[in-house]
C-alpha cells in the first residue's frame, strides 16, 4: 500500500462513479475522485432530473385544460421561462452540494480538475498537474453530445446542454432526432407553447422501441400539434432576419428560432490518456469491459455511458456499485442487463421493460399477444383526445411474461413495478390472477384476455 496515494481513483463524479467511490470508501478503501465540470454528472446536471423539472412544467397546460371539464373556471394562465429555469436551476445547485456533501461524509478526497492518465497507476490532474498514484483505476465518464455529420451553420445549433440554459423560450424551435432526447424535449417545447418540428432521418421515431409504441406516441404528439418529418435530415442551418432558415435534405425549408440537435450521445473516452495506457474500446466506441467491469487492464475499470453497454443512470449506478462489491468488498457481483425497466418522459409518456413483438418472434417463436388502446376515466370526463395503449408480449410456449410496453399517463411508474414481476419470471396466468385496482388505468394490465395475435402456435403444435 506504501507504493499508491489512493486505493480506488475514479475519473468522473457521475451517478455511476459517486456511487462506486462511496461503496469502495464504506469497504476501507481511500478513495479519490475527479470531475471536470460539476458533480452528479449528466443526469444530475443536465440530463434526467433537469429534463423532469422541465417535463412537469410542459404538462401544466394540460391540466389547465382538463380542469375545465372538472367544473374549474381558471382566469388567463401565462408561462414564465426565466422563473422555471431560475427554480431548475436552484434544485440542481441542492443535488450538487448534496452529491459533495455525501463524498465528503464517506472520507472521499475530491479534485475539481480533468483528470489524464499517464500509466496504470498515474493519475495527472491538469488544474495544477499533481500526480496520483492509484492501485485501481475507475473511468465512469458518461457520454457527451454527438452533433452528427458536419453541416453549413451547425455553429448555430444547440444540444440539450444548452436547451437547459436558454435565455427564453423559443416560439419556434425544430429538433432533429427520433430518440428519448429528442422526443422528449419536442414534447417538453411544445407543452411550454413553441411550435415544434422534429426532424428524423428513420422511418419512425424511438427505433429500438416496439413499432406499436412508436406508432401510438406519434400519433399523439401529431395530435398535440408537434409537425413530425421523417425520413429527412437537417442539410444546413442559416441565421436569417427573424431566426434560422433550415434546409431539410430534400430542399424544403422551415425558418424557427432554435435549431437543437438530439442525435445521440457518444462515450466520453476523447483525452483521457487510455490509448496511452493501453485500455481498448469496443466497436461501439465505449471502453471495452467485462461482466465485472474491468477492462483490458487489469486493474483499470469501467461503468457507466463510457462502455456503451446500456446508457441509463440507474444501470450506472448498479454498475458502480457492483465494481465496489467485487474489488474492494470480496464480493464477485455481475451486473444483469437483461430485463432493464426504462422510461420515456414524452407527453403522453412510455414504460416498458423487457422484448417488443419483434424481438420475441425472433428469439422465440411462439409467441402471444396481448394489447388495448382506450381512453382513460380521467379523459373521459376532461374530453381531451387522448388514448393510453398497454401490450403484454408472452411466451406461447410457457405463458411467461417477455414484455410490457405503455403509453400514457404514470406510465414510468407502473413499468417500475410491472418491471419486479417480470424479473422474476411471472406469467400471463400469474397476471391474470392478479386482483384488478378500480378504477384505474393499470387494470388493463390484469385485464386483457384475447390474444391479439399469435405466432408460430400452428408449428409448436
Amino acid at each position: 500500500m506504501a507504493d499508491f496515494d489512493v486505493d480506488l481513483f475514479v475519473v468522473g463524479a457521475g451517478s455511476g462513479g459517486v456511487r462506486a467511490a462511496r461503496i469502495a470508501s464504506s469497504y476501507g478503501a481511500r478513495v479519490m475522485i475527479a470531475e471536470e465540470y460539476r458533480v452528479g454528472g449528466t443526469c444530475v446536471i443536465r440530463g434526467c432530473v433537469p429534463k423532469k423539472i422541465l417535463v412537469y412544467a410542459s404538462r401544466y397546460g394540460h391540466d389547465f385544460e382538463d380542469a375545465a371539464g372538472y367544473g374549474w373556471t381558471l382566469p388567463d394562465v401565462s408561462f414564465d421561462w426565466p422563473t422555471l429555469i431560475a427554480n431548475k436551476d436552484r434544485e440542481i445547485d441542492r443535488l450538487e452540494a448534496a452529491y459533495t456533501t455525501t463524498l465528503e461524509r464517506f472520507n472521499v478526497k475530491i479534485a475539481k480538475s480533468r483528470a489524464v492518465l499517464e500509466d496504470t497507476h498515474t493519475v495527472r490532474l491538469l488544474t495544477n498537474g499533481e500526480r496520483v498514484r492509484a492501485k485501481t483505476i475507475l473511468i465512469s465518464t458518461g457520454g457527451t453530445p454527438q452533433m452528427g455529420a458536419k453541416i453549413a451553420g451547425v455553429e448555430h445549433v444547440i444540444s440539450s446542454n444548452e436547451a437547459f440554459h436558454l435565455k427564453e423560450l423559443p416560439k419556434r424551435i425544430l429538433v432533429q432526432g427520433g430518440g428519448y432526447i429528442a422526443v422528449e424535449f419536442a414534447c417538453i417545447f411544445a407543452g411550454l407553447g413553441s411550435q415544434v418540428s422534429l426532424v428524423y432521418r428513420g422511418e419512425n421515431i424511438l427505433r429500438g422501441f416496439d413499432d406499436d409504441v412508436r406508432e401510438h406516441l406519434r400519433g399523439e404528439m401529431e395530435k398535440r400539434g408537434i409537425q413530425i418529418i421523417t425520413k429527412q435530415t437537417v442539410s444546413s442551418v442559416e441565421k436569417v432576419e427573424h431566426g434560422y432558415d433550415v434546409c431539410l435534405s430534400d430542399q424544403t425549408s422551415i425558418i424557427v428560432d432554435k435549431v437543437m440537435f438530439a442525435t445521440g450521445r457518444h462515450p466520453n473516452v476523447t483525452g483521457l490518456g487510455l490509448e496511452t495506457v493501453g485500455v481498448k474500446l469496443s466497436e461501439t466506441g465505449g471502453i471495452a469491459v467485462n461482466e465485472y467491469s474491468k477492462t483490458s487492464v487489469d486493474n483499470i475499470y469501467a461503468v457507466g455511458d463510457v462502455t456503451n453497454r446500456i446508457n441509463l443512470t440507474p444501470v450506472a449506478v448498479r454498475e458502480g456499485h457492483a465494481f465496489a462489491d467485487t474489488v474492494f468488498g470480496g464480493k464477485m457481483t455481475a451486473v444483469d442487463h437483461a430485463n432493464v425497466p426504462t422510461a420515456v418522459f414524452s407527453e403522453p409518456e412510455i414504460g416498458v421493460v423487457g422484448l417488443t413483438e419483434a424481438q420475441a418472434v425472433k428469439q422465440f417463436g411462439v409467441v402471444d399477444i396481448y394489447k388495448t388502446s382506450f381512453r382513460s376515466m380521467k379523459m373521459a370526463v376532461a374530453a381531451r383526445a387522448t388514448r393510453t395503449f398497454m401490450k403484454l408480449v408472452v411466451d406461447g410456449t410457457n405463458d411467461r411474461v417477455l414484455g410490457c410496453h405503455i403509453v400514457g399517463a404514470d406510465a414510468g411508474e407502473m413499468i417500475q413495478l410491472v418491471g419486479i414481476a417480470i424479473k422474476m419470471g411471472a406469467t400471463k396466468a400469474d397476471f391474470d390472477a392478479t386482483m384488478a385496482v378500480h378504477p384505474t388505468a393499470a387494470e388493463e394490465l390484469v385485464t386483457m384476455r384475447e390474444k391479439a395475435m399469435s405466432y408460430g402456435r400452428a408449428a409448436a403444435e
